[in-house]
């Protein structure tokens, strides 16, 4: 895999679709950073829990406008895979969009799997996620991240493993001549 060109791939999902997954693999596979900067990490970097960052952000933009800039200052500065729930809409630059979905069920299996848990609290904390993150970008940037149908891929994760889904991005940055297989 050669680069031939710098390339800024933004892939977006909601939690449990595998962006940070693919996302990783992605950034290993081309050689170039992973820009995967969340409310997740916020929280490590404050000691505070992911509900209570989630909660602050409910009456807090700082939260989100931080986390958001930040990363986009990132992505900006060198080729990259830039994966967050905004990349897409937030990294005008990038090369290449990509919008991963999943069902809400497949979103809290996976959820589940990974973190363990009851199936239920995690449909209900998840769904709630959901909704404050759609009410937040709708307010603060007039993003509504349920329309993604300008993106350039979009995969529907419940049919792929996340290595097959590397594939398919790896094929269409081929086809757009970013790198050389």
């Amino acid at each position: 895999m050669n680069l031939l060109k710098p390339v800024r791939v933004a892939i977006s999902g909601k939690s449990g679709c595998g962006n940070t997954t693919v996302s990783t693999l992605l950034s290993q596979k081309l050689g170039v950073k992973l820009i995967n900067y969340t409310f997740r990490q916020l929280a490590q970097e404050k000691g505070l829990t992911l509900a209570q960052v989630i909660e602050n952000a409910k009456t807090d933009d700082s939260y989100d406008i931080f986390v958001d800039n930040h990363q986009v200052e990132l992505a900006k500065a060198e080729p990259c895979v830039l994966g967050s729930r905004l990349a897409i809409w937030m990294l005008k630059e990038a090369d290449l969009k990509v919008y991963l979905y999943a069902s809400d069920e497949t979103r809290a299996s996976r959820i589940l799997n990974r973190e363990g848990g009851d199936l239920q609290e995690i449909k209900s904390f998840t769904s709630m996620r959901d909704s404050e993150d759609s009410r937040r970008y709708l307010k603060l940037y007039n993003i509504d991240n349920n329309k993604y149908d300008f993106c350039d891929l979009i995969i529907d994760t419940a049919n792929y493993n996340p290595e097959q889904i590397v594939d398919l991005i790896l094929k269409e940055l081929v086809k757009r001549n970013y790198i050389s297989e």
